[in-house]
């Protein structure tokens, strides 16, 4: 599976998040690991808002990286870190995809969640 969050999100999230620098990678490949086996289930239950070679992007329920990140047994600024990362690459693909104020839009009531493919 590929990263699903490309390495300068890593380092600009890392520098706004309230975890080390070095931690951020990590917490994301956990997350990865964990989330590919369930790459199907995201894609009946959630809306696939952008899909590559490399990741598919989903929207899923608010409060949604909470659970993950008990699941994963995170604290809070693991958890918010890692959705921030999620959420960073999420604007990227908005920017490349000419489609930003629709992500942002859907990013105000969502949370992404972006698994590598």
């Amino acid at each position: 599976m590929a990263d699903p969050i490309e390495g300068q999100i890593l380092v600009l999230t890392a520098a706004k998040a309230s975890v080390p620098p070095t931690r951020l990678p990590a917490l994301v490949d956990r997350a990865q690991e964990r989330l590919e086996s369930d790459i199907a289930r995201y894609r009946r239950e959630y809306e696939t808002v952008f899909e590559d070679d490399d990741r598919c992007a989903f929207l899923v329920e608010w409060g949604h990286w909470e659970e993950l990140g008990e699941r994963f047994d995170w604290d809070r600024r693991e958890t918010s870190a890692v959705r921030r990362a999620h959420e960073e690459q999420l604007h990227r693909i908005g920017r490349r995809q000419d489609r930003l104020s629709e992500f942002e839009a859907a990013l105000e009531i969502r949370d992404p969640l972006i698994i590598g493919t």
